[in-house]
């Protein structure tokens, strides 16, 4: 009895000691040191959620008002390794004959349709490479479509609809070849009925909500931690959070650099176009037979800032090309 008795505590010791190795493991887990947020890092928060099928099929519903529960036949179709112009395609698969292309965007981008048009071109290659292009059966394709879930900061439309034949230099009645983009303002108080139908995206919309309300009040990785402790502890993606806590707080810092990034690269466009169009008005002013003190009043601008711009200037005289000044600009030889 004795010896049964020992074999059963030193069983329970056995099982009690796993568990405590677990605990520990799973607390070191989730105070590891977040990975430092890299410009290869390619992911977001939203490609992690929606790039599973359950969650993909229910994005799905929700856009389509439909109600599908099985996943078998959806098959994803990303892109994991094509990049073009240094962006990746989010997230494409094939469902009910149809191929769509989710496209997730923090920043206002109206080329998406020709971005588009390379994205699917690329997929539907790849799904015909086994099919006889060149023979008299015709090759059945499913229908593609293609949506952008937008929460950048800019003000926009809750729903609007860009086209690629907006970017022909000749315009068409008719264009022999189109493709529509369908942009979904997805911040939160934005296309409600379109987060009702689907749970996961209603609670990432807030999710982004609450990092940048912290962000208001802090610096941005500490903004990232407080929002997943309280999405955490309001059940807003707890699971998800949970599971990825260290990535999904690497990649949403990734993401607020990323824009910040391309936000300042905008302004310092602005700026530099700002700055080319006063120096060309200078030129254009001078070769006219204007004085310095002429131009300043006209310009509305400091004499001795329109004096180095006149000092810049001197060397294009007296033709004063417009096309030369322009291309030294862009080489920042006029910098």
């Amino acid at each position: 009895m004795n010896k049964k008795r020992k074999v059963m505590v030193k069983a329970a010791k056995s099982v009690k000691q796993k568990e405590s190795s677990k605990r520990r493991a799973a607390e070191k887990q989730n105070t590891v040191e977040k990975p430092k947020a890299r410009r290869r890092y390619k992911d977001t928060v939203f490609r992690m959620i929606f790039n599973h099928r359950e969650n993909l099929l229910s994005l799905y519903n929700a856009v389509n008002g439909t109600a599908y529960t099985e996943v078998d036949n959806l098959e994803i179709t990303t892109l994991e390794n094509a990049i073009y112009m240094n962006y990746k395609n989010d997230v494409s698969f094939v469902f009910g004959f149809e191929l769509m292309l989710y496209e997730h965007q923090s920043t206002v981008n109206p080329n998406m349709p020709l971005r588009d048009l390379t994205y699917v071109t690329t997929i539907l290659q790849r799904l015909t490479k086994d099919e006889n292009l060149y023979g008299q059966k015709l090759v059945r394709l499913p229908s593609p479509r293609f949506v952008v879930f937008y929460n950048g900061t800019d003000p926009q439309p809750v729903k609007q609809v860009l086209r690629l034949s907006d970017a022909f230099l000749k315009k068409q009645e008719q264009p022999e070849l189109e493709l529509l983009v369908t942009v979904y303002n997805i911040n939160w108080g934005y296309n409600q009925e379109l987060m009702k139908a689907c749970r996961l995206l209603e609670e990432y919309a807030q999710y982004v909500d609450q990092v940048r309300r912290f962000a208001s009040m802090m610096t941005y990785e500490e903004a990232v931690e407080k929002a997943v402790d309280y999405c955490i502890r309001n059940d807003i993606l707890a699971d998800f959070l949970i599971r990825n806590r260290a990535e999904a707080i690497a990649v949403s810092i990734f993401e607020y650099d990323e824009e910040k990034h391309m936000r300042s690269e905008r302004e310092e466009g602005i700026r530099q176009g700002i700055e080319l169009k006063l120096f060309l008005l200078v030129c254009k002013k001078l070769a006219k037979g204007n004085t310095e003190a002429d131009i300043a009043e006209a310009l509305e601008e400091p004499e001795d800032v329109i004096r180095v711009l006149c000092e810049k200037a001197a060397v294009y005289a007296p033709e004063f090309d417009e096309k030369k000044i322009r291309e030294d600009w862009c080489s920042g030889k006029l910098s």
